[in-house]
């Protein structure tokens, strides 16, 4: 993508008027995507995003500049930009380059540039098949794929240089049940840092029908009572909670500015003695998974929270600078076009002691939340209002009728304080959400056990 001299002459440059450290992020992305609506192949995209990524640091503060042209003269007026907007001072000094061999993790079996999209058109066919079978009151379908894969060059003034390979396969399903002017919708998906053989050991009709059942089951049930009560939030996506009311107030980003509820808490505790919170970006094949994040370190398994105490935030290079602690391998960017920041990979609560049977049977009366849907969160305060997609009442120590319409409401801290039962069910939800911050949109992955929270607000009709 570009060769040493060039590399060096550029961060020289960036670095001339004060700079203390200069960084080059390079990519080349390739993608796909298909958009199946009612059984009708309705889109299928390709495309390439191709740029350099140019970071430059004066004390506290950074510099960004982005551009497509990575020629040597374009990579230097980028230089030149980024110099001219830093106050005069000492320069920084660049070391030799080192290159780095990355060892990868995620093996890939079938590259998605060798599926026709034919092949994928059948499997999004599939989940239509079986959803619009399940039941007439599946009204419409909505299923999506999409593939990405991007290579990196990262270098930097420290010597850094080191490439890597990241590729993701993505399919969405959503099926819609209506009945008169009243609809409900099902979804589900599955992600992984995989290639194509994501699927092969996966039934997707089966996506398609268990979306359908969920629209189906919703559209018929009652509306959910409101007020505070029991709340159980069932495994993998139930994790939802934890990482957009926690997971977020705990990245450098807002820790460093004291714009988070847990800032200067390390070593307290912040939450029930039975949770144990991590994020992890090692896990082989997961979709919030990097061998190197976007400043080229190393990603590892962060224990967050270790029997309620806070034992780590989640840090990128320049907020550990900030903060006086060292980069947690969590920076990540949706693309060259974006300064980098912390961010979570694989966010999940650990597994507990109880069965999941227990949990429900010790809940004489609660709301159960089987999937989470979308939400709002504040993450300087934690607040959170999340709607749930399928939800049951419990009576009686047993899930009992569906209800419908329900809202969770609360804040991260607390309900990390309220948790009473934690399942040893962990799984990861695989669903392939794409989190949003301040540096753009990126693969996550977020899981847990089914837990018991002793107290949340249900915002429901009646």
């Amino acid at each position: 993508m570009i060769n040493k001299d060039t590399a060096e002459r550029v961060l020289v440059k960036a670095m001339s008027t004060g700079g203390s450290f200069a960084e080059l992020f390079i990519e080349n992305t390739l993608g796909n995507s298909l958009v199946m609506v009612n059984g009708v192949l309705e889109k299928s995209v390709s495309g390439t995003i191709f740029g350099c990524g140019l970071r430059v640091f004066h004390g506290y503060n950074a510099v960004y500049a982005y551009g497509n042209d990575v020629t040597e003269k374009g990579l230097m007026k980028l230089a030149q930009a980024a110099a001219g907007a830093i106050a005069a001072g000492e320069s920084g000094s660049l070391r030799p380059f080192a290159p780095v061999a990355v060892a990868n993790n995620h093996k890939i079996l079938k590259l998605p540039s060798d599926v026709s999209k034919t092949d994928v058109a059948l499997l999004l066919r599939q989940a239509h098949d079986a959803a619009t079978a399940y039941d007439k009151l599946v009204t419409q379908t909505s299923n999506s794929y999409r593939d990405v894969t991007q290579d990196v060059l990262i270098i930097n003034s420290d010597g850094l240089w080191v490439e890597d390979q990241r590729i993701y396969t993505h399919i969405g399903v959503q099926s819609v049940a209506s009945d008169g002017g009243e609809k409900q919708t099902g979804r589900d998906g599955l992600s992984a840092m995989k290639g194509f053989e994501l699927f092969d050991d996966r039934d997707i009709a089966e996506f398609g029908r268990k979306t359908a059942e969920s629209a189906v089951t919703m559209l018929r049930a009652d509306f959910a009572p409101g007020g505070e009560m029991p709340v159980v939030l069932e495994n993998a996506f139930g994790g939802v909670i934890f990482h957009e009311a926690c997971g977020h107030s705990l990245e450098g980003t807002f820790v460093s500015k004291g714009a988070s509820n847990f800032a200067g808490k390390l070593g307290q505790r912040v939450a029930s003695e039975i949770v144990t919170a991590i994020d992890d970006g090692t896990i082989p094949g997961a979709w919030g998974s990097l061998n190197i994040d976007d400043e080229g370190t190393p990603t590892r398994r962060n224990v967050l929270i270790e029997d309620g105490v806070l034992k780590s935030y989640l840090l990128d290079r320049l907020a550990g600078l900030k903060m006086g602690l060292p980069s947690t391998g969590s920076c990540r960017r949706e693309s060259y076009k974006f300064a980098p920041t912390s961010r979570m990979n694989n966010t999940y609560i650990a597994a507990g002691k109880h069965t999941p049977e227990q949990v429900i049977a010790a809940t004489e009366y609660g709301f159960y939340a089987k999937k989470m849907g979308g939400g709002s969160v504040m993450p300087t305060t934690g607040e959170f209002n999340f709607a749930v997609q399928e939800g049951y009442m419990i009576r009686n120590g047993k899930i009992a009728e569906p209800a419908r319409g329900a809202t969770l409401i609360g804040k991260g801290h607390e309900v990390l304080m309220d948790i009473d039962m934690v399942a040893d069910n962990l799984t990861l939800s695989r669903a392939g959400g794409m989190c949003g911050s301040l540096s753009g949109s990126v693969p996550t992955d977020l899981g847990q056990p089914r837990l018991r929270v002793s107290k949340m607000t249900v915002g429901g009709r009646k």
